[in-house]
C-alpha cells in the first residue's frame, strides 16, 4: 500500500497566512533551514571561527562545541551540505530542519513579551544582538537568539510548536500581539 503525505507546517491552520503586522508581531517561518553543528573533539575553536568568519551563515551557540545553523534562503539540502564542506572532519552536521520550528517576534514590546516566561535577563546589556541561548519560555526549551534592536528569533521543537504558540499569544495579549507566517 501506498501513502501520501501530505508536506505541511506543524502550525498550520492555527497561524493565519495573510495578517498585516501589528506593531508587535510574531512571524512563523514557513519554511527554515536549519542545521545542527557538532564540533569534534578539540575543534571547538577552529569550528567557532569558521562559522563565525562566513557572512551568510547564521550561526547561534546552542552548548559548548554545538551550534544552530539557520538559512532562511538555502534548502536544508544545501545548507547541509555547504556546512559538511566548509567544517570537514571537524564537526558533524545533522538536519533538523523537519523537527523544529522558528518563530521572530519583533516590536517595541518583544522584550517585555519574552519576559513574561523567559526566565533570561533581556537587557540590552546583558543580552546583546547577536547573543543566543537556550532557555526555558513558560515549561518550554527554547533556543533564543537576539537578531535585532527590537527582534528575537525563538527556535522550539517541532512538537512543542504548538504549545509555545499559544504561551507567546498569551504573553503578547497585551499588547496586542498579531501572528501570521513570515512572508
Amino acid at each position: 500500500m501506498v501513502h501520501q503525505y501530505a508536506d505541511r507546517h506543524t502550525l498550520e491552520g492555527l497561524v493565519p497566512a495573510d495578517v498585516s503586522a501589528g506593531a508587535d508581531h510574531l512571524a512563523v517561518a514557513a519554511r527554515q533551514a536549519i542545521v545542527v553543528v557538532l564540533a569534534a573533539p578539540g575543534q571547538e575553536a577552529a569550528v567557532a571561527h569558521l562559522l563565525a568568519s562566513d557572512e551568510d551563515l547564521s550561526a547561534r551557540f546552542s552548548a559548548p562545541g554545538e551550534w544552530l545553523v539557520i538559512s532562511g534562503l538555502q534548502t536544508p539540502e544545501l545548507l547541509h551540505q555547504a556546512l559538511a564542506a566548509l567544517l570537514g572532519d571537524m564537526a558533524h552536521c545533522i538536519d533538523q530542519s523537519h523537527g523544529r520550528v522558528l518563530l521572530r517576534l519583533t516590536g517595541l514590546n518583544a522584550r517585555a513579551i519574552l519576559a513574561k516566561g523567559a526566565g533570561l535577563d533581556l537587557h540590552p546589556s546583558a543580552f546583546s544582538v547577536g547573543q543566543s541561548a537556550n532557555v526555558l519560555c513558560g515549561h518550554i526549551s527554547v533556543n533564543l537568539a537576539r537578531v535585532g534592536d527590537d527582534a528575537f528569533e525563538i527556535v522550539v521543537m517541532r512538537s512543542f510548536a504548538d504549545t509555545l504558540l499559544h504561551d507567546l499569544r498569551d504573553m503578547g495579549r497585551a499588547f496586542d500581539l498579531t501572528t501570521a507566517f513570515l512572508a
